[in-house]
């Protein structure tokens, strides 16, 4: 299945939604229909965590399934042969927690690779490795004030912010620097592992709406 997502694309993409979404959860089908669900309620770029039994299924099936303007990833992304297994399975993009080799065999793939990262070293590695932008991770550990001292001296790397990232942060992240935030249990709760959807698309309106209220504060602040 061809890639129809680019890195520049997702780069493009996750700039203006500010928000990727992250889900895993003890049962694949059930982290398909999460994924599908935040993709209802208005996220475009989801990612679904390897370490979800039966994720490279759930994967094809979302992809199948996605709404127009939607794509699907791949989280937790750690070695060569995940890479390939990823995109053999029909996701868009990879995400890695640390610096794995998964980003060069994705980056040279011609794939979109969110690379995990925490310190300013590490940052500069990913980067250089190939990866589209950098997955500050676990963002809580510094806070927005970490960001923001992350890239004085680096203005030019893209941060998405990801880890312990809720509805009463994000608009701190996006003020500090980053991207986008990434967002896991904030927004999905147990959604992965068969719980209720109803709360979960109730949090994902609330998030989506909160990135256009940004945007629109943002743009008038430009004029």
């Amino acid at each position: 299945m061809e890639n129809t997502l680019t890195p520049e694309a997702l780069l493009a993409g996750v700039r203006q939604a500010r928000l990727v979404a992250i889900v895993r959860g003890t049962d694949g089908a059930a982290t398909g229909r999460a994924a599908l669900a935040a993709m209802e309620e208005g996220f475009k770029y989801v990612e679904i965590a390897l370490t979800t039994p039966g994720a490279l299924t759930a994967i094809s099936q979302v992809r199948a399934a996605a709404p127009a303007g939607c794509f699907v990833g791949a989280g937790t992304v750690l070695t060569k042969q995940d890479a390939e297994n990823v995109e053999s399975a029909g996701g868009q993009f990879v995400v890695t927690p640390s610096l794995a080799p998964s980003i060069e065999a994705a980056a040279g793939r011609g794939i979109a690779v969110l690379a995990g990262a925490l310190t300013p070293s590490e940052a500069f590695e990913a980067m250089n490795r190939g990866a589209t932008a950098v997955k500050l991770f676990p963002a809580s550990i510094g806070g927005p004030g970490y960001l923001k001292a992350l890239r004085d001296p680096f203005p030019d790397i893209p941060f998405i912010a990801v880890g312990g990232v809720g509805l009463g942060e994000a608009a701190g992240y996006w003020g500090a620097g980053a991207i986008a935030v990434g967002l896991g249990g904030p927004l999905f709760g147990d959604a992965g592992s068969g719980g209720d959807l109803a709360p979960m698309r109730g949090r994902a309106r609330r998030f989506v709406a909160l990135a256009a209220e940004y945007n629109g504060r943002a743009a008038e602040g430009l004029r």
